[in-house]
């Protein structure tokens, strides 16, 4: 139950994420979520094209996670992983090693995914500090996101993204121009060509290359062709380089593949995953990397690798996140990414016969309609729930990225009322 004096309390005193506390967004309030709804204090149920930001793949309230968990707290919730481990992590962290590609051997746990990319920055720092090396830039894409922190932020877009404001403050990274090349369509060899000119006027000076495989993410939802990651691979084993694939966003089946960079067939160096690990029941994220980055990391000066997060392996979210794995090895995710793609496809292509709309793209479970013109986003939230849907734009993006769950009646609905909203000139600005 919520009232309106907790509503009120909400709006004075609650930050929410990119929010202004003197103008706040409208909020909705949630009192359960089961399947793919989400049912609202007043009652109404709202089918969630989100997932709760990309995370909760297996639908709500499922109950293999819910029993896992109960499992897990009659047992421990908590201990710190400093000298100590526990069952939930190993079982977990096989899992991770016997599901990722068979070079990625050693696992870092920590919170959240942008504390994933910290770490794998810190370990390609500390892999050439190790090696007597002074190599202390990170070559990236233009429009690519990585996370909030500091050193995520850092390899963020630096002009034309949320992070833009910390211009100035963060690390001077390499930024090349964003794959044009989609995914799809043909490569086209030009493409490349900045990329390559960057890396090696800078091939001494890089730690390591950072990417989103396939697809850039927040940074504008694009799709761009494998044979990018292809060639980088190649690159930088050429340069001795050190390839970071931030999967956090497509890892675990979201773009039709287990991993993104299986498109490519490519194993990266360090590999980071987050969001959908426990199903979207609790914050936990994986770093992994080879057992040459390791033991390089591990024979250098400092005899070890520089982190430890408090709650690092913390047991409730390594037994949630081990069944979640669990749950994919059954493979019927494959078959549910596959109609979910068929279905976007299919229904929201009538929205390139809007005015409003400047692309339509669907990969996996993920569908984007670009427009024109960036949303009016508190009047467009509040045209979706009155359509009984969750679907939370952004900029010119409205996006869909459901859990993998949803029925095709719930997806529709979702279609529909994107449909509905590129047809109202309105509700952009």
């Amino acid at each position: 139950m919520i009232t309106q004096q907790d509503l009120a309390f909400d709006r004075q005193h609650i930050w929410h994420p990119y929010t202004s506390m003197t103008q706040p967004l409208p909020i909705y309030p949630v009192v359960r979520a089961d399947g793919c709804e989400l049912e609202l204090a007043s009652g109404e149920r709202l089918v969630d094209g989100m997932s709760s930001w990309w995370a909760a793949i297996h639908g709500y309230n499922h109950p293999r996670l819910n029993a896992a968990m109960k499992r897990q707290i009659d047992e421990m919730s908590h201990v710190m992983f400093g000298g100590i481990t526990h069952p939930s992590a190993v079982a977990l962290c096989r899992k991770l090693v016997a599901m990722t590609p068979a070079a990625l051997e050693c696992v870092f746990l920590a919170d959240s995914g942008s504390v994933a990319v910290e770490v794998a920055m810190k370990m390609a720092l500390q892999y050439w500090h190790a090696k007597g090396e002074s190599r202390q830039r990170f070559l990236t894409f233009r429009h690519g996101y990585h996370g909030d922190t500091f050193g995520a932020m850092s390899v963020c877009d630096p002009d034309n993204s949320m992070h833009s404001l910390w211009k100035g403050y963060l690390p001077d990274n390499l930024f090349a121009p964003a794959p044009q090349s989609r995914f799809g369509e043909a490569f086209d060899e030009r493409d490349i060509a900045p990329f390559a000119r960057l890396m090696a006027a800078h091939r001494h000076e890089i730690a390591a290359i950072i990417l989103e495989p396939i697809v850039q993410g927040a940074g504008g939802m694009r799709f761009y062709h494998p044979e990018w990651l292809t060639r980088i691979r190649k690159m930088c084993d050429r340069e001795g380089i050190l390839l970071i694939a931030d999967e956090i966003a497509t890892g675990l089946g979201r773009s039709g593949k287990l991993f993104a960079c299986e498109h490519a067939g490519i194993t990266p160096d360090i590999l980071c995953l987050g969001k959908a690990l426990t199903g979207g029941t609790m914050t936990l994220s994986a770093t992994l990397t080879t057992r040459q980055v390791a033991n390089t990391i591990s024979d250098g000066e400092a005899g070890c690798f520089m982190h430890g997060p408090t709650f690092m392996g913390n047991p409730l979210a390594c037994a949630v996140a081990t069944e979640s794995l669990a749950i994919l090895e059954t493979d019927a995710w494959r078959a549910q990414v596959s109609a979910i793609e068929t279905q976007l496809n299919a229904q929201l292509a009538p929205c390139r016969e809007s005015a409003q709309v400047a692309d339509v793209r669907v990969l996996g479970a993920i569908g984007v309609v670009e427009t024109h013109a960036p949303v009016d986003m508190a009047r467009l939230q509040k045209f979706f729930v009155e359509q009984g849907v969750w679907i939370r734009p952004f900029g010119r993006l409205i996006y869909l990225m459901p859990p993998y769950v949803i029925t095709p009646d719930h997806l529709s609905r979702l279609t529909t009322a994107v449909v509905n909203a590129v047809n109202d000139p309105t509700l952009f600005r």
